[in-house]
């Protein structure tokens, strides 16, 4: 009886003790599985010329994650169809130019095949999405006209840009851009510039922005004179009211020291808006373009074949705990003289986000 009292304890602690293995080892997968995520890449090699350079494959590809070549698990090159959210700025400081806001957008649409995707996004004090992703051009080109300046002031910028990448495209698989129509300029959002350039570093969604200068300082122009009547004419003839110049207003302008540092105010004001954009398009292998741009169509055009020939690969970086750390990244290629856009930071996401 003892020896076989005996025989089933030590039975038991080794059953026991394989249990605790197993359940250790699962824990471990279920960890491994959590924390290691594909790391997705949007690349654009072009020439010097800019126009971009096609038919590349995985082995024309170097990926560097702080120093360290990454072994490349993910390749696509293949043309597919695009997902773009189109993001129109209408807070009150656009008034006078979200025609030209809406015309744009308009104008972008036009380059979308008809496996495109496209959805329609307006923020001023609140963000509304006018259209989901759709084929629809009639329904994005409604949106578009359905766009209006706010009732109240404010201009959330990045929770705009913020609401599309987490709520909208975070299921999205495939290509994905944003095109934003802003003059740059954020009032009112509650997630503020630091957390939203975190935000698009674990992103790969690319942002394009087109800006638009606003809030320039108005002059009113000054009251014209009454003309001067002479009662007594010379040699018979009443003097020309040329004798008489007026002011002109765009001419002589008061030397008020309030207007010059609200133009000194406003030229600041865009110079950091365009920074920002320019920061925002930096991260995420976009661009950023003036709306002085001479042709629209010839430039959303290149946007878009940008989009479809780019060039997305994935790498699993090594696990560590250090997510929310920020690493720099490299992609090289061996085709002689191109011209490599990429992401060139990567912040992995923090556990349960």
């Amino acid at each position: 009886m003892k020896i076989r009292a005996a025989f089933l304890l030590l039975a038991f602690a080794f059953f026991a003790g394989a249990a605790s293995y197993v359940q250790s080892q699962t824990s471990e997968d279920e960890v491994i599985k959590v924390s290691t995520s594909l790391v997705n890449i949007p690349v654009i090699v072009s020439d010097r010329n800019g126009r971009n350079i096609a038919g590349l494959n995985v082995g024309n590809f170097d990926v560097f994650q702080d120093g360290e070549k990454q072994k490349i698990e993910y390749f696509a090159s293949e043309e597919t169809p695009i997902n773009v959210a189109i993001l129109l700025d209408t807070s009150k400081s656009t008034q006078e130019v979200l025609g030209k806001i809406k015309k744009a957008a308009r104008e972008f649409i036009k380059q979308l095949r008809p496996d495109d995707k496209a959805m329609i996004v307006t923020f001023d004090n609140n963000v509304e999405f006018l259209s989901d992703l759709t084929v629809d051009k009639k329904k994005l080109k409604n949106a578009i006209d359905d766009a209006k300046i706010g009732e109240f002031a404010g201009t959330v910028l990045h929770d705009a840009v913020f609401d599309v990448v987490d709520q909208k495209f975070a299921a999205v698989k495939g290509r994905k851009a944003m095109i934003l129509l802003t003059d740059g300029k954020d009032f009112g959002s509650g997630i503020d510039r630091r957390e939203l350039i975190h935000r698009m570093e674990e992103s790969d969604t690319m942002i394009y922005s087109v800006f638009y200068k606003t809030e320039e300082p108005r002059l009113r122009p000054q009251r014209r004179q009454a003309p001067i009547f002479d009662p007594f004419p010379r040699n018979g003839r009443f003097p020309n009211r040329n004798r008489f110049p007026q002011p002109n207003p765009r001419q002589q302008r008061p030397n008020n020291p309030n207007i010059e540092r609200a133009r000194q105010r406003a030229d600041r004001n865009n110079e950091e808006a365009v920074g920002f954009l320019t920061s925002l398009a930096d991260v995420t292998a976009g661009r950023v373009f003036e709306k002085e741009i001479k042709d629209l169509d010839e430039t959303f055009a290149m946007i878009a074949d940008e989009l479809r020939k780019q060039y997305l690969i994935g790498y699993y970086p090594e696990q560590d705990a250090n997510a929310g750390i920020l690493h720099q990244i490299r992609v090289r290629t061996n085709v002689q003289n191109a011209v490599v856009r990429s992401k060139t930071t990567y912040r992995a996401q923090s556990p349960g986000q």
